[in-house]
């Protein structure tokens, strides 16, 4: 029997846990913010408690270099992204140490974003027969849910809406998964600093692509001369959206087997000394 995967995307969860408790945790001296760690590794064993039980947990960062490649295409990949505080680059440190200590497997592979370190080992779970359900709030990955066996898994919203599958995108946006990078394109993505098409919103993006069209089918009278003269960039940004699924990453970073329980939040801490 194959153990089903979960993959996590690392720095989406930290932030998450960094900024989305109501009150700071601190150490008992009250000198240190311990909330970027404590929040990891509470979010993560509900995730696993409540989603996960007897998967294999595997937590993917970037890496410093991730986005030079993407940059190379459009200076203005991320570029309107503050710079991470210090405490928040801490916490990461500690979430490493922590999933260590927990027996999680992670990787922060050079040259790699994790969204395509995710993408890679999904593509690898999925040829060996391996469920994968990817915990994450970036709808970028919206593009892997082609595969039937593949799930989002968001649990920072309410349980009912927790799991997105390829079956919920047409219905939300008016395409197919496998037209994700194709849509996105045309829509822009404010968070990466993907300008999109002036004009073109998800409705008007949705029947360009009807019928299961990608950039290249969309004909051509219905486009806007505007819109013509901007197509080559739109095919650069649907490049960069696009996830290698293929990343020249290690082998055997996957084990096959199922992750541990893992330690209450408070308890792990207390383990590692950071109280």
């Amino acid at each position: 029997m194959t153990v089903p995967l979960l993959l996590v995307d690392g720095h989406n969860l930290l932030y998450r846990a960094w900024h989305g408790f109501a009150t700071r945790i601190l150490s008992r001296d009250k000198n240190v913010d311990r909330t970027g760690v404590f929040g990891f590794a509470a979010l993560l064993r509900k995730a696993q408690t409540e989603h996960a039980a007897g998967y294999e947990l595997f937590v993917a960062f970037d890496s410093e270099t991730g986005a030079l490649g993407r940059v190379e295409q459009d200076s203005s990949y991320k570029a309107h992204r503050a710079a991470p505080d210090a405490g928040l680059l801490e916490s990461l440190a500690q979430v490493k140490v922590a999933l260590d200590h927990c027996g999680v497997r992670w990787v922060e592979h050079d040259g790699c974003e994790a969204d395509d370190v995710v993408a890679t080992l999904t593509y690898r779970a999925r040829t060996s027969g391996r469920k994968a359900d990817i915990m994450t709030a970036d709808k970028d990955f919206i593009q892997l849910l082609a595969d039937p066996h593949v799930r989002l898994l968001n649990t920072g919203v309410r349980a009912d809406l927790r799991y997105t599958t390829g079956e919920h995108i047409p219905l939300r946006y008016g395409v197919h998964a496998a037209q994700w990078p194709d849509f996105r394109a045309l829509t822009g993505d404010p968070s990466d600093g993907i300008a999109g098409v002036h004009g073109v919103g998800p409705k008007t993006a949705a029947r360009l692509l009807a019928d299961g069209r990608h950039l290249e089918s969309v004909p051509a009278d219905e486009l806007r001369p505007a819109w013509a003269e901007q197509w080559d960039q739109v095919r650069r940004w649907r490049e960069m959206i696009t996830l290698a699924s293929k990343a020249d990453l290690p082998e055997n970073l996957l084990t096959g087997l199922p992750t541990a329980p893992l330690p209450n939040a408070a308890v792990l801490l207390d383990e590692l000394g950071l109280w």
